[in-house]
């Protein structure tokens, strides 16, 4: 099983993790107004590790399409304070969503761990950041650019094999900035740069991107292409993310999920680990009668 590298931590990923999503924007697709003050991200934070969220991935510009990049200033200023009461008050390993140097740099001098970069390392002198502190870095399949909609049916000969030599190569070029393969976690990219059909052959194709020995962040929580399937709005995709979830377990052990719905999914891979036997239930184990009702 992968072994995750990071600023002088080794995670062992071998067995499911969840990422949570912590947003300091006011235009998140899922959950824009929601977490508005420092203070509601903060509690934000502490709930979701209570939950049993293994990474918060702490976010400070939306990639909703059709709306400009806010300046490099602002998503320092929004990200920073959430980033450093996460790092003095928690243990636990913290992704930014950035693909912007200056703000990979500020992220990580904050107490950042990982950087989560969505535009397919756009910037080579991200890789130069990442390396200077020993980071992680999220290697994105993308072939657009950020907060710009790309679906073509026609944009790929064959949307897997472009996955697989995109990383590839993509991988090359990180080693050649010093990033070494145990410090990247690799991303198929769901909805980025696709259509829905699209997501869906690479996410059948996982064990594809498996096969490249790394661990493979899944961002499928809320996803278009779950809203295609059912017909609903983000809010009301959380079956079809638990199914989309359970598809890759069948693929692979070496998952971390960004996910919105920490406590469901840390139920559904509970439960999911004791049918498949990777975890026991206890023979003398019985229901607190404090549960026998709602």
């Amino acid at each position: 099983m992968p072994e995750l590298v990071t600023r002088g931590r080794t995670l062992q990923v071998n067995h499911p993790l969840i990422m949570a999503v912590i947003n300091a924007t006011p235009d998140s697709f899922s959950d824009a107004g929601e977490f508005t003050t420092l203070e509601a991200r903060m509690q934000r934070a502490r709930e979701v590790v209570a939950a049993g969220a293994d990474i918060l991935d702490v976010g400070g510009q939306s990639a909703i399409t059709g709306v400009p990049e806010i300046s490099e200033q602002e998503e320092i200023d929004r990200i920073s304070p959430v980033i450093e009461w996460i790092a003095a008050n928690t243990s636990v390993l913290i992704s930014v969503d950035t693909y912007r140097p200056l703000v990979a740099q500020a992220a990580l001098k904050s107490g950042a761990h990982i950087i989560n970069d969505i535009s397919g390392l756009l910037y080579e002198e991200l890789a130069d950041v990442v390396a200077s502190y020993g980071a992680g870095y999220v290697l994105m399949h993308n072939r657009g650019r950020p907060k710009v909609r790309l679906t073509d049916a026609d944009l790929y000969d064959n949307v897997v094999t472009d996955v697989i030599s995109f990383l590839q190569d993509k991988l090359g070029v990180l080693a050649s900035h010093s990033v070494t393969a145990a410090n990247v976690i690799l991303d198929p990219g769901p909805d980025f740069s696709k259509t829905p059909s699209q997501t869906v052959d690479v996410l059948r194709a996982l064990d594809q991107i498996t096969a490249l020995g790394r661990p493979v962040l899944l961002p499928v929580s809320r996803k278009d292409f779950i809203g295609a399937i059912t017909q609903r709005p983000p809010r009301e995709r959380l079956s079809g993310t638990l199914a989309a979830i359970a598809h890759t377990l069948t693929v692979t052990r070496c998952g971390i999920y960004r996910v919105h719905d920490i406590g469901e999914v840390r139920d559904f891979l509970d439960v999911w680990d004791v049918m498949q036997g990777h975890a026991d239930i206890q023979a003398s184990a019985l229901l607190d009668p404090s549960l026998w009702r709602s």
